[in-house]
């Protein structure tokens, strides 16, 4: 039997945090699956298209390397409904500090409430990415600064390709 594991997030850029996180579930599961969420309330940095595509580039290795599927998906609507769609029986949620604990605490109760048979496992963020924020990297390269020790060089290239015009206004 697969084991098979959900991951989402909004991946506005996919910063060395998320790829640390999906590294780590990766040795866990057989079959990783990436959900994107869409939030029909935020306008994201990068579209759809570009955030599959920045996945799949910074997903490539960790797969090989854990000997695991990833596959990535975009979804609308709970998380736990996209796991299951997914057919996943665990949900991986990285933790950088106390605040994402116990709001991660109190989702993971919901989540358990709505779907009993898919568990919530936390994965502490490796100390040399815990401080980073996926907001504050777009923050960081939409003000002109330089994000790259928080992404990977494939990333830094495409957010510093996705800002230039901008700043370039200013």
């Amino acid at each position: 039997m697969k084991r098979i594991g959900f991951y989402s997030g909004s991946f506005d850029p996919v910063t060395l945090g998320h790829s640390d996180v999906i590294a780590r579930a990766a040795l866990l599961v057989d079959r990783l699956v990436i959900g994107i969420g869409v939030n029909p309330g935020k306008t994201p940095l990068f579209t759809d298209a570009e955030r599959i595509s920045m996945l799949r580039v910074e997903t490539k290795p960790i797969a090989k390397d854990a000997g695991c599927e990833i596959e990535i998906v975009m979804f609308a609507g709970l998380a736990v409904d996209a796991a299951h769609a997914a057919k996943a029986s665990v949900i991986f949620r990285g933790l950088r500090d106390g605040t994402d604990f116990d709001y991660e605490m109190q989702m993971a109760g919901m989540n358990g409430q709505m779907a009993l048979d898919v568990q919530t496992v936390f994965l502490a963020a490796s100390p040399a990415v815990r401080h980073i924020a996926a907001n504050l990297v777009r923050a960081i390269a939409t003000l002109g600064g330089d994000p790259s020790a928080f992404v990977s060089p494939n990333v830094a290239k495409l957010l510093k390709a996705k800002v230039r015009p901008k700043s370039a206004k200013g």
